[in-house]
């Protein structure tokens, strides 16, 4: 149902089974999928493309040109994958020319205020709380989870799977699987809770328990640390997933425990 206060643009493209409530703005150039729902009062600008069964709450504004002074209207998109909910006042800003494409996966969380700056790349079933801030061309992996009112810096990388505390600044890389806090951030232990509610055995927890043990407590630095997982923890996708990430930063990951 699309109510007859909402503006919708004649080049926008909305699947029969939207929803838009009044004072919506809807642009040209804008695919939304079957079963999402717009809330009142939220703009939706050229270049957005919104999946299947999305919920956007009041206030949010989507697709609006990036605050880079080097942006000069490149013909850039928002992608946002499917059953993601987008609550009250969320800003999402569209790509520059290098991502080309700021990108919101499916099955994610943004919560209130949250700012979503150009050419972030956010995975699936990633929570952001509210006011968490994200400076353009971050990368969030699957299920991380950050809390309200932290900060990334431009280009941090932040793994998969990660849960980082509330009010943090995120200046350094963060690895999978870990949890994150303090001022400056530090490691602070492995997120085992998480990992097990998705699946992963006591095994694999424990492996990665050992890992990061190696890496962040045992007072090894970051390359010493490293070449001892390899000698003393099995190979699997597990431990070469870790290892990998934390050898490509190149802004360097969070330090241990002090």
């Amino acid at each position: 149902m699309i109510s007859p206060l909402a503006h919708i643009a004649e080049g926008a493209q909305l699947a029969a089974s939207v929803t838009v409530q009044p004072f919506a703005h809807i642009y040209d150039d804008v695919i939304i999928g079957e079963g999402t729902i717009i809330h009142s009062n939220v703009s939706i600008y050229p270049g957005t493309r919104i999946g299947k069964h999305c919920e956007i709450f009041p206030g949010a504004v989507i697709g609006v040109i990036p605050q880079d002074l080097k942006f000069d209207g490149e013909n850039t998109t928002v992608e946002i994958g499917d059953y993601t909910k987008i609550r009250e006042h969320v800003t999402i800003h569209r790509a520059t020319a290098d991502k080309w494409s700021t990108k919101i996966g499916s099955h994610c969380l943004l919560m209130t205020y949250v700012h979503v700056a150009h050419d972030c790349q956010i995975g699936d079933h990633v929570i952001l709380a509210s006011y968490v801030g994200l400076s353009g061309h971050v990368t969030i992996d699957d299920y991380a989870i950050i809390e309200g009112k932290a900060a990334a810096q431009q280009f941090v990388h932040i793994g998969a799977h990660t849960f980082i505390g509330g009010a943090s600044l995120i200046r350094k890389d963060v690895p999978p699987y870990i949890k994150a806090a303090r001022e400056p951030m530090t490691f602070a232990g492995v997120n085992s809770v998480g990992l097990r509610r998705r699946g992963m055995t006591d095994e694999q927890v424990r492996m990665i328990e050992d890992i990061y043990r190696i890496i962040y407590v045992q007072n090894n630095n970051i390359s010493k640390g490293l070449e001892q997982v390899k000698e003393n923890i099995e190979q699997c996708e597990l431990r070469d997933g870790i290892l990998n990430f934390i050898k490509s930063s190149d802004k360097g990951v969070i330090r241990g425990m002090i």
